[in-house]
């Protein structure tokens, strides 16, 4: 019996999914060669389409020296690091459970993708490993002109431009209204924060989703939660530079009648936030995530409450008492919110035909499609392209539209 040969490509960064909307794993020869046909022509200078034919040549090759052999395409994620590995683990334990092959050919464009090289050997034998270099450009200038193009996707750009840019120009604006050194390091100190978290994608998307037309209504909303913003930001400050004349007033304190005063503000702002994106998502009819925003301004609001009640007690303006008994209805008031959210989004889904829906995690991989929904147990069945039924909790979903989208 002839060896069975697995050439598998990696795109580690799921380049493949951001700029063609395809979901990995790609399998067979004619799937690979229209996907990375796709990718070229979305961006040319990819070196992940390369790798892509790369491995269909390879897959020609050894099948005229009569192995048996597949061709696959697996990716990972924008995000790389555990979420990437993780996610090509699955891509690839489901190919290997289609296809039993004794060994591996791995084909990858760059040392980065060599890191799934784990992962594969724990799973299958690795006979060769074939990266893809470009011939037409010596080595410094390959490195050259790849930096280049690195420096013009966005992510790369933030960091090496618009940071020090942003640096620059806080100084600038703290040294001019003779503000110091604090601003600026406060607002560093918070982005690092947001990094470190990493909270920085869901922040940016939520920017994108507030979708700014003068046409759509929700334009005014989102017009009104930016200048009720500001107002709160003003109110805080002006608070605090009105506590600052008091005498022996100490620093927490001061702290506090300044988050007090924004605070006070800030739950406006939420509200109209709130109510753009349900008008927003209502008019895409995505109800699921708009019953989710609710949910998540609402908890927001709760936790601004909490610190206005402490920032309150701080200064004096409560007792003790008082700020345990305000803190007790704020916890009543989230689980509240927590049941009428799941109580509305079950009704939703029970509401909304998903049946042969195609399943994709919040990276963009395909899982399957669904087979059954079980809303008394809250439970979604999405079968597999190779005939496995998975088990998914309703809370998972994040949004239900021409796909269902899980987390």
């Amino acid at each position: 019996m002839a060896e069975r040969v697995l050439v598998l490509s990696v795109d580690i960064d799921n380049d493949l999914y951001r700029k063609t909307k395809l979901t990995g794993p790609i399998v067979g020869r004619n799937a690979m060669l229209k996907a990375a046909a796709r990718l070229a022509l979305a961006d040319p200078q990819d070196s992940d389409s390369n790798a892509m034919f790369e491995a269909v040549r390879k897959y020609d090759e050894l099948k005229k020296r009569g192995y048996s052999v597949a061709v696959v395409a697996v990716t990972g994620a924008e995000k790389e690091g555990w979420v990437a590995d993780s996610e090509m683990a699955r891509q690839l334990d489901m190919v290997l459970e289609k296809f039993r092959a004794d060994s591996c050919v791995l084909v990858t464009d760059g040392a980065s993708d060599t890191r799934i090289l784990p992962i594969l050997k724990s799973r299958i034998k690795v006979n060769s490993v074939d990266v893809v270099r470009m011939k037409q450009a010596e080595q410094f200038s390959n490195t050259y002109f790849t930096l280049l193009e690195k420096l013009k996707e966005p992510h790369y750009a933030r960091i090496v431009f618009g940071i020090p840019a942003l640096l620059l120009l806080l100084f600038a604006v703290s040294y001019y209204f003779d503000y110091g050194w604090a601003p600026p390091v406060i607002i560093i100190g918070a982005y690092l924060m947001v990094k470190g978290f990493g909270l920085e994608n869901s922040l940016i998307e939520s920017f994108r989703g507030f979708g700014f037309s003068i046409y759509r209504m929700s334009f005014i909303f989102y017009m009104a939660s930016i200048v009720f913003f500001f107002v709160a930001i003003i109110v805080g400050y002006g608070t605090y530079v009105n506590a600052i004349g008091n005498r022996g007033i100490d620093v927490l304190s001061l702290a506090s009648y300044g988050l007090e005063g924004f605070l006070l503000i800030l739950p406006i702002s939420a509200i109209m936030y709130l109510l753009g994106r349900i008008v927003d998502l209502e008019s895409k009819r995505m109800k699921y995530r708009a019953i989710a925003q609710g949910t998540y301004v609402g908890y927001g609001i709760i936790a601004i409450a909490l610190l206005y009640f402490a920032a309150a007690w701080i200064i004096g303006q409560i007792y003790f008492s008082q700020f345990l008994a305000y803190s007790v209805a704020s916890l009543i008031a989230g689980y509240a919110i927590a049941k009428i959210s799941t109580l509305l989004r079950s009704r939703a889904v029970r509401r909304t035909k998903m049946k042969d829906k195609q399943v994709i995690n919040d990276i963009g991989a395909y899982i399957g499609r669904v087979t059954e929904v079980d809303s008394k147990h809250g439970l979604l069945f999405v079968k597999t392209d190779y005939g496995n039924v998975l088990k998914y909790d309703i809370d998972r979903i994040t949004n239900i539209s021409d796909r269902v989208i899980i987390r």
